[in-house]
């Protein structure tokens, strides 16, 4: 049985909001999710997300995407944040349609929000990774660390790896 999702989807930057509609963003979601989840995911402008990062990591900077953890059990909760101007830049730097990489961000944001970790353990980036691409690879898109699309990950790479991974703020 398919977890259950409680969504609220918000969007302070609308830039990208046909391409987000509520049902596509669920279905992301609740591919990635092991569990029963309350999650908001918000769209923002640069400001916004920098100031996020920057008040709760410590880092000056506009991620892509920022999970707020609060529970894992019995019912995850969380907020994704994702900066709408850095998922589009980051997009046209891996050559990848913007909707197929806010499914990945929100896949890996909502893996997060259940615990999993990529920041502190090569074991567990690579189990985060796996994951990653398997729920990806399961929605029929693109898998995220296949080796085809290492060139262009390169040339996204003028941004080192802390700025362009998705992050776990607490």
């Amino acid at each position: 049985m398919k977890p259950v999702l409680n969504l609220s989807l918000q969007f302070a930057d609308a830039r990208h909001r046909q391409l987000l509609p509520r049902h596509r963003v669920a279905r992301w979601l609740r591919a990635a999710l092991q569990a029963d989840a309350e999650l908001t995911v918000r769209i923002v402008g640069t400001d916004e997300a920098r100031a996020l990062n920057r008040d709760y990591r410590g880092k000056d900077y506009a991620t892509n995407v920022l999970t707020f953890d609060y529970s894992v059990e019995p019912v995850v909760a969380a907020d994704l944040v994702l900066a709408a101007p850095v998922v589009e830049a980051e997009a046209q730097a891996l050559g990848l349609d913007v909707a197929s990489h806010y499914a990945h961000l929100l896949v890996h944001g909502a893996l997060h929000a259940q615990g999993w970790d990529h920041e502190h353990d090569e074991a567990q980036a690579q189990a985060m990774e796996a994951r990653e691409s398997a729920v990806m690879v399961g929605l029929g898109l693109h898998d995220p660390y296949a080796a085809a699309p290492r060139l262009a990950r390169r040339r996204a790479q003028a941004v080192p790896r802390s700025k362009r991974a998705a992050s776990r703020a607490k």
